[in-house]
């Protein structure tokens, strides 16, 4: 793939898509193995493909072959402004759900309301997911990317202002329903990362383009660690003052969202012009009336490598998101009073997650080691989730930053791991659908884990809490490495990405139905 700044060639762009720049491709038919897609050779004696998506990318295949195999690929400009514009109202979504869970002392004695009910303001994303999803799936498969994400970033703004109306303490019903509908919004946000990477972004970059977009939610999660302990200090004898400087938080963040949403109408579009990449031009060979969303459904669930791969990163995501809302009650029980150090252990996590998903991110581009790298990441996040409980409690908390930076490196690192993954695996069923029920077997799990393991820590330690989570995801260790690596979309990708340059002319005697320029981009 190749990104020529100059816009060589001399070819007119269209209309709004001033951006493009030519990296034109003639692509010759791929070459099928045994029915299977390339590079995916007969097993067991030459037995059938896969059902299903398979088949629908064989039949592209078919018509880009029946049209002279002659596809042309470019990488737009405006995939970077997307990707920005999406990582931003991402990041204030994520930072409106973890402003309650890091001050919940604070938000219990100003509401007069129990811990628990505190920690249902983090959990309310959770549950406003698992029953959203499958209609927010079907909505972006079927309406397109441009309209989900504008609904994203509407109700994400919406969420916030009817915060602004909860500045009191008797308003806690008030700032839960706001919230909900910040948890609606969720639901349009965090699928998105892969299909964003997938149709704007080359063969070379889409897993970085997937890290950065999920880095977006992980950052506002930092954020969401770091700002909210310093903007609202705890005053428990001065309501009032509490209250202004809840207010100068919620107003902040509505405006924020407010000029967002207006970005997001501004710089999104449902596609580029043209395909990114080999996969995507397939995909786009595909009429609209062939795809059947229940079927896309079926699909995924009979794919065995991704429900073994949709419960592990459940368990793993969950883990996460249960460290997160308890991150405050786990310090302060050994370290009472350091509510804002609490937070600053919190951003230590993320920060050094979201050094590990760029890091992963880059490292799958390069290699395309999609299993080995999954699988070394979940055993180094149980590694430091084992350290960080058995030191939470000597009495120094340097030692909790260092185990908590380490715990984040891993185990924030591996959310943009699993989502590439289920798309290799899945290609190429819609890769919002794979994202959706991986996110909605992440909350599952985070509402179980984070309501056990509160209980555990209540009643008993942080330690207990810590230990069941830490059982979980060994068994999340065993279920990776059952999962059998089937790269589908990089296997597509490579029947034109390991091709010899040939620079010939068009009207060239030899070879007259050749096109000016095969691609060479090595994997």
């Amino acid at each position: 793939m190749v990104e020529d700044g100059s816009g060589g060639g001399g070819e007119e762009e269209a209309e709004g898509e001033s951006g493009e720049v030519p990296a034109a491709a003639a692509v010759p038919p791929l070459q099928r193995c045994n029915g299977f897609l390339p590079g995916k050779e007969a097993e067991g004696g030459g037995r059938a493909a896969p059902a299903g998506g398979v088949e629908r990318a064989a039949e592209a295949e078919a018509m880009l072959s029946a049209s002279g195999g002659r596809v042309e690929l470019r990488l737009s400009r405006r995939r970077l402004a997307v990707l920005a514009v999406f990582s931003c109202y991402s990041l204030v979504n994520a930072f409106q759900w973890i402003q309650y869970s890091i001050l919940s002392n604070v938000f219990a004695g100003f509401y007069g309301v129990s811990f628990t009910q505190i920690d249902w303001l983090s959990m309310v994303y959770m549950v406003a997911y698992v029953p959203l999803i499958l209609p927010a799936t079907w909505l972006l498969d079927t309406r397109g990317l441009r309209l989900t994400a504008l609904l994203g970033a509407g109700l994400n703004g919406l969420g916030a202002w009817l915060k602004c109306g909860s500045l009191a303490p008797e308003r806690y019903p008030l700032t839960l329903a706001a919230q909900s509908v910040c948890a609606v919004a969720q639901v349009f946000i965090l699928g998105l990362p892969s299909r964003i990477a997938s149709v704007w972004f080359g063969p070379t970059e889409v897993s970085t383009a997937c890290a950065v977009a999920v880095l977006g939610n992980q950052l506002g999660t930092a954020i969401g660690f770091l700002l909210p302990p310093v903007l609202v200090p705890n005053t428990p004898n001065d309501i009032d003052l509490m209250a202004h400087n809840i207010s100068i938080m919620f107003y902040g963040t509505a405006i924020v969202s407010t000029l967002l949403f207006f970005l997001t109408g501004v710089v999104f579009e449902e596609k580029p012009k043209y395909p990114p990449s080999h996969s995507q031009a397939v995909l786009r060979t595909t009429p609209p009336e062939d795809y059947s969303y229940k079927q896309s459904i079926i699909n995924l669930f009979k794919n065995i490598p991704f429900v073994l791969l949709l419960i592990s990163y459940g368990i793993m995501t969950g883990a996460f998101y249960s460290v997160s809302t308890l991150l405050n009650q786990m310090i302060v029980t050994h370290y009472e009073g350091e509510e804002v150090n609490a937070g600053r252990i919190g951003l230590t996590l993320v920060v050094a997650g979201m050094v590990g998903s760029i890091i992963c991110g880059l490292w799958l581009d390069y290699t395309k080691t999609y299993k080995q790298t999954t699988l070394i990441v979940y055993i180094l996040s149980f590694i430091g989730l084992l350290v960080f409980t058995f030191t939470l409690d000597l009495g120094y908390l340097i030692v909790v930053f260092v185990t908590g930076g380490v715990l984040g490196f891993f185990m924030t690192g591996y959310l943009p791991l699993g989502f590439e993954f289920a798309v290799e695996i899945t290609y190429p069923e819609s890769e919002g659908t794979s994202s959706g029920l991986l996110n909605a077997s992440a909350q599952i799990f985070g509402i179980v884990f984070t309501l056990v393991q509160g209980k555990l820590t209540t009643d008993y330690s942080p330690r207990a809490g810590n230990l069941f989570l830490c059982a979980w995801i060994f068994v999340g260790i065993i279920l990776t490495a059952l999962i059998k690596s089937d790269l589908r979309r990089h296997n597509v990708n490579s029947g034109i990405m390991n091709l010899d340059v040939k620079a010939v002319p068009v009207d060239s005697p030899v070879e007259p139905e050749s096109t000016t320029l095969k691609i060479q981009s090595a994997l």
